[in-house]
């Protein structure tokens, strides 16, 4: 098989299902020349975001060539709250507040400053030659390059009842799958399968010959 690109679908902070499904990743690859993309929403809901934060970090910092790492919604809802005034109650009700929990500490300025200034730099969009990975979508009708930010970061619709062709597969998440099933579509692949949910954390396998997924890894909640 060709070169490997793992891509993983949302966290929200279930460090002990990213540990474990790095692990499963490392064996499917074999040894075999492999990339990660992370699709965001790393933080907030679990129980661990700063064990989720410290491991994804560490391996974008070690291998930044191999590893790539997209802003989700709730990071932007985490660097909103630091600015805007009376944004963080947004983030703090969608789960900001077992984020703060796991840090040990009582308002995100709290947070390591160097956390924050590598979710900060996160970009909205990956590509490599078949795909295009984003953490939610873009709209209808749009170029992937020059799209909004803030579609990338939070459109469903009309992305996902519009059967779009973007000119390369789409690799997102954001809108969980409850089934714990990824949702596999002709133009776009969605691999939130609400592991904080109690369903699944999701990678899908994707070579460099074809766009749509080769094969599917998951580790299970529970």
């Amino acid at each position: 098989m060709s070169d490997l690109t793992y891509a993983i679908g949302d966290i929200h902070g279930c460090a002990d299902l990213l540990d474990a499904l790095l692990a499963r990743i490392e064996t499917h690859a074999a040894g075999r020349p492999h990339r990660l993309v992370f699709l965001g929403d790393y933080i907030d809901r679990g129980p661990d975001s700063a064990g989720v934060l410290r491991t994804i970090s560490r391996l974008h910092w070690s291998d930044p060539e191999r590893v790539a790492c997209l802003m989700g919604n709730h990071e932007a809802m985490l660097l909103s709250g630091l600015t805007t005034p009376g944004a963080d109650d947004l983030w703090l009700r969608n789960g900001g507040a077992e984020t703060l929990a796991s840090f040990g500490v009582d308002e995100a300025a709290a947070i390591p400053g160097d956390v924050l200034d590598w979710i900060e730099a996160l970009p909205t969009m990956h590509a490599d030659a078949e795909r295009w990975y984003v953490h939610a979508g873009f709209r209808p009708g749009t170029d992937p390059e020059t799209s909004d930010a803030q579609d990338r970061l939070w459109i469903r619709e009309p992305f996902l009842s519009e059967d779009c062709d973007f000119g390369r597969h789409v690799v997102h998440g954001h809108t969980p799958q409850h089934s714990g099933t990824p949702d596999r579509r002709r133009f776009r692949t969605n691999l939130d399968t609400a592991a904080v949910y109690g369903a699944a954390l999701t990678a899908g396998v994707f070579s460099d010959v074809q766009g749509p997924a080769v094969e599917f890894l998951q580790v299970r909640a529970g």
